[in-house]
Order: structure tokens, then C-alpha cells, then sequence
């Protein structure tokens, strides 16, 4: 729809608008956090909430996490047009289903289309909140080892109906209430994400009161147009060219025994203002929760496309139109068939997608893209679950993970978490997690010498140490990048590698699987060691004195600054500029 020049807005009036919109989006975000049960939710802020327009195209998302958002809600709102064909204001929808546009079966999302007084479908809000348990066959919400979706155990909801006229389908809720565990705390977050969907839907009732259905859906076209226009600008203003790259995830169960190569082919087309990723040339899914939906196919190479460029464009449908992924059936990285596990679809082989991605930006020129992310997810961003005195426990807790890939102009982000989430979850307070769980976290640190080394740096790894208190605890995690570290780019090295051990009472360490589902008991403790990110640029182009505050805060130790960096401190730990530049020269 092309707004003619009367009646299109000014800048000052599409800002107010844009900026209504997410706030819309960020009360919804508000009461979800606010009011949630679980830690996950309440602690770690993994959820997201938008707003798309009738026609299912995504508007506004506030602080959502790109994983979630980006793709998917899309293809979510209409599944639930489709499949219920008369949609009535009252209603809502329990939409988790990777085979119709959601993340994984974990992300429970309420969908609510917005109906005007006449009956018509103006928008459609949608609430999506990463559970602490979905009803799995393991008390994990990542089977890494799910031969298929089957044997995850999960309950499928295709944008099912779960409130009519405002109540509750009271089926469904049974349903749900008989398979998760600890029903009390999902029902608590169900009606968490419910009420943060009819927040969203109360408001855009109000704002099309006020402003008047037609003008919303000019200003939508015209917003659209606007990012469109954006994208355009910064595409044109790139180098042309075409670069494949490939990221290796390790060997988890139902993997080839070298891991899984990722390939993605990127392709800038300043000519046509155009990005194309090519995800076709990867393996047939597998017989494990690693595969991708393709919500998490379609997001994770856009993620990285946005990750890399001016951050102040627009996130939305229209500077979508410049982006083409190009994605296979029944490919590990592209649309999952029925009953294909995406247990997993949100983290580990979407971030080896992501990382290819950003790192290929980067090789076309200096300035553009990042290194690659630290992979996840190790024991301290593990589901724990158990029963204490006589009470059962299940969350997925953030107890230490770091993973920042280096950037043209800045150190990678130390509490990224991964590149899926873009640092919108936050690491959890070890006081509240102590207060909530039966657990007790002895360390949580940054690793020295385990950052990617370069121009700028990525971020350090993380040593987490935690134990349970007063009885066993299970630990499910499916911990990538203990063989394949994050890589650099444009001559950056390689962040740490990731890590997992029980600690046995006598203090020693016994080596764990990558992808398990470990049992603590009282005396014993879980160590966790994540990935570090890799660097961006030679290390030896790194200004001296952002070096020596490494060491001076003892991120770098002093023989790798001279051994790696090439820089000569003194004694007092400033730089020797003299025996700096001597060593940089000779080297």
C-alpha cells in the first residue's frame, strides 16, 4: 500500500508512533518480567513480545530476543488465521509448535488478534515465554540426544485455542497441568505471558481509539517504507561480494564423529540493495534436538546480518524485503519435516549459522561484520531439577556465560550470552538463585587467557562452580565448543573452549559429556567452563594501552601480552613503549 503525498506523515508524527508502538511492546515486556514465576522469566528475561500488523508482518519488538522475533511470529500469526478462519475479540491461541513457525517447543507464545468494535482483525500480539519445563520426557527443555520429536516428549500446540471469550479452555490447561513438571509454576507463567498478550491487546484497543484504525494502518505502510528505505541506504553503501564460510559444531549424539560443518554463502549486492544467504549446502537433519525450525533457519543468518551493520535500522518487515534466505526441506539447517526434534533450535546450530554469517561480513571488509560468538550451552546455562524436602524444583538457570565475538571498533560483549539472544537475557543474581533453588554457587568468574586475542578482543570465558543443597540435583546441558572454539576474523585467534567436570569431594575433577543429563549429589559440585569469543583483527594491531588494562585486571596475563599481543610492560605494569614497538616491528 503506497500512502500518496497528502496524506503522508511527517517525520515528527511517524516517530510518535513508532514510539507508541514500543511501548505497547515494552509493557507487555514489563508485566511478563513483573509477573512471571520462574526464574527463567523472572531472573534471566528470556522472553520476548511484539507486535504484527492483520497481514502477520512483524511491527514492533522493544528489547526482544532477535532468536525469537526476527522470523517466525510471522509464520505464527498465520497459522492461527489459517487454522481458525473467524477470529473473535476474547480469544487466544498456545502456539509452540517448530513446525509452524515457533523457536522450539520450550517457547510457549499466546497469540491474540486485535478486534475492533466492527469485528476486524487490525493486529495481532504475541507473548513469547522460554519455560523451565515443558513437559519433556528428561527435565531438560533441550533434548540434544531426541531422536525425534517423539521421544522429546513435548506437548505440540499448532496455535491452539486456550481462551474463548476470555476463559480459559480448561482442557488444554489440564492437559498441560498433568504433563509439565512443577505445574503450579507453569500455570503462574502461562498467566504471566496471558496477561502480557491482553496488555498488548488493551493498549492497541486504546490507540486505535484514539488515533483512528485507518491512520495506524497508513503509518504502518509508512514505517515500513521508511526501514525499507534504510536498508537500502546502508546496502548500497557496502562492497560488493560473495564470501562462504563454515563454523563446525561438535559431535553430540547422532552426529557424524568430526561434528557438523554449518555453510553459509553470503552475498552483498549493492546494486540491487540486496543480502542473500544461501543456508541450501548443509546436512540432511538428524536424528537428534539440533535441527533448526525454520523460524530459528530464517532468524539466525538475519540476526547476524543486523548484528553487523548501523544498529539505528529499523527491525521490522520492511527492511526485511532486503534481506533473502535462501533454506532446503529436511536440511539440520533449514525446515524441519514432522517428526523432526527442534529441541534444541534456538542455540547450537543456529549460533553456527549466525557465526558463519557475521564472520563472512567481516572478510568482505574491514569494518563490517564481527568474530565468531562462543557457543552454548554449558552446565552453568543448564536446566536443574530435583526434589527438596519433599518438593520438586525445575529451572533453567544463567549462572555464568560470556561468549562476546570482537567487533570492528569494540570488544566483544561480555554478557552476549550467545548471538541468538543478543544480550537481552541477563545473567542470574546468585543471591536470588540461592533463595529460590535448592543450590549454592561457590564461584563465578572470568577465566584468564580466554579471550579470542585481537585488534579487539573477544569476550573471556566463565568458570561457574555450583552445588545443591540438601539433595541431588540433575544438570541437563548440551555444552557446544569443547572441541571447535569461536573463531576470529581478519586475523583474530580463537576464543577458549568450553567445559564441564563434577568436582568429587576430595576436589577433583572428572571430564563430562558434552550433552548429558548429570545427577550432583549433595557432596559433589558442577563446574562449568563456557566458550570465550573470538577476535576481530590481528592481535599485534592492538593499541598498547587497551592491553595493558587487561593485565592490570587480570583478564590477560603479562607473558601473553608480550607473547600474543606483543606488548612489553614494566614492572608497574604500564607500557614500554620503546621494547613494544621493537618487538611489533621484529615480529
Amino acid at each position: 500500500m503506497t500512502q500518496s503525498s497528502a496524506s503522508q506523515m511527517d517525520g515528527s508524527a511517524l516517530a510518535l508512533l513508532t514510539a507508541r508502538m514500543e511501548g505497547i511492546a515494552r509493557k507487555m515486556a514489563n508485566t511478563l518480567h513483573r509477573t512471571g514465576r520462574s526464574g527463567i522469566l523472572t531472573i534471566a528475561r528470556d522472553f520476548s513480545c511484539v507486535v504484527l500488523t492483520a497481514k502477520h508482518e512483524l511491527l514492533a519488538t522493544a528489547e526482544s530476543l532477535p532468536i525469537h522475533v526476527l522470523r517466525g511470529p510471522d509464520i505464527m500469526a498465520k497459522t492461527m488465521a489459517d487454522n481458525h478462519p473467524v477470529l473473535k475479540r476474547g480469544d487466544a491461541f498456545l502456539h509452540n509448535s517448530p513446525y509452524h513457525g515457533c523457536t522450539h517447543p520450550a517457547d510457549h507464545s499466546i497469540l491474540i488478534p486485535v478486534i475492533d468494535d466492527q469485528g476486524v482483525h487490525r493486529f495481532t500480539v504475541l507473548a513469547k515465554a522460554h519455560q523451565a519445563d515443558c513437559g519433556n520426557a528428561l527435565p531438560t527443555t533441550y533434548m540434544g540426544a531426541a531422536k525425534d520429536v517423539y521421544a522429546e516428549g513435548a506437548l505440540i500446540f499448532p496455535a491452539v485455542k486456550i481462551q474463548d471469550k476470555y476463559e480459559h479452555v480448561m482442557d488444554i490447561i489440564r492437559m498441560c497441568q498433568l504433563r509439565i513438571r512443577v505445574p503450579e509454576q507453569w500455570w503462574g507463567d502461562y498467566l504471566a505471558t496471558l496477561g502480557a498478550a491482553r496488555v498488548g491487546e488493551r493498549e492497541l484497543l486504546a490507540l486505535g481509539a484514539e488515533i483512528g484504525w485507518d491512520k495506524l494502518e497508513a503509518y504502518t505502510q509508512q514505517w515500513f517504507d521508511y526501514s525499507e528505505r534504510r536498508m537500502i541506504d546502508v546496502i548500497r553503501a557496502m562492497p560488493k561480494g560473495r564470501v562462504t564460510r563454515k563454523s563446525t559444531h561438535d559431535a553430540f549424539p547422532a552426529t557424524p564423529s568430526d561434528g557438523v560443518t554449518i555453510t553459509a554463502t553470503v552475498e552483498v549486492k549493492p546494486d540491487e540493495a540486496m543480502i542473500e544467504v544461501d543456508m541450501t549446502d548443509n546436512p540432511d537433519s538428524m536424528e537428534n534436538g539440533l535441527n533448526l525450525s525454520e523460524a530459528c533457519a530464517l532468524s539466525a543468518p538475519m540476526l547476524a546480518i543486523f548484528n553487523s551493520i548501523d544498529h539505528t535500522v529499523p527491525k521490522n518487515e520492511g527492511s526485511f524485503r532486503r534481506i533473502k534466505i535462501h533454506l532446503r526441506d529436511g536440511s539440520i539447517a533449514g525446515r524441519p519435516r514432522h517428526p523432526t526434534s527442534c529441541s534444541a533450535a534456538t542455540t547450537n546450530i543456529a549460533d553456527r549459522v549466525a557465526n558463519p554469517v557475521q564472520a563472512a561480513l567481516a572478510e568482505l571488509a574491514d569494518g563490517l561484520g564481527l568474530a565468531e560468538t562462543g557457543a552454548l550451552l554449558p552446565p552453568s546455562c543448564g536446566v536443574v531439577s530435583g526434589v527438596h524436602h519433599g518438593k520438586p524444583f525445575v529451572n533453567e538457570v544463567y549462572l555464568g556465560c560470556t561468549g562476546g565475538a570482537g567487533a570492528p571498533m569494540a570488544d566483544g560483549w561480555l554478557t552476549i550470552l550467545h548471538a541468538g539472544n543478543a544480550g537481552m537475557c541477563y545473567q542470574d543474581s546468585i543471591e536470588v538463585d540461592e533463595l529460590r533453588h535448592p543450590i549454592f554457587v561457590h564461584q563465578r568468574r572470568l577465566i584468564p587467557n580466554s579471550e579470542g586475542a585481537g585488534r579487539f578482543r573477544g569476550a573471556l570465558g566463565a568458570y561457574s562452580e555450583f552445588a545443591p543443597v540438601d539433595c541431588d540435583m540433575t544438570v541437563a546441558y548440551i555444552s557446544d565448543g569443547n572441541v571447535n572454539p569461536a573463531l576470529g576474523t581478519r586475523g583474530g585467534l580463537a576464543g577458549g573452549n568450553s567445559a564441564q567436570y563434577r568436582m568429587h569431594p576430595d576436589g577433583s575433577l572428572e571430564p563430562l559429556a558434552a550433552c548429558a543429563e548429570v545427577v550432583i549429589a549433595a557432596d559433589e559440585r558442577m563446574v562449568s567452563i563456557s566458550a570465550g569469543g573470538g577476535g576481530y583483527g590481528a592481535p599485534h594491531e592492538r593499541e598498547a594501552y587497551r592491553v595493558a588494562h587487561d593485565v592490570r585486571e587480570g583478564w590477560v596475563s603479562r607473558d601473553r601480552a608480550e607473547a600474543v599481543y606483543g606488548v612489553v610492560l614494566r614492572d608497574n605494569l604500564t607500557v614500554d613503549t620503546e621494547k613494544t614497538t621493537e618487538l611489533r616491528r621484529d615480529g
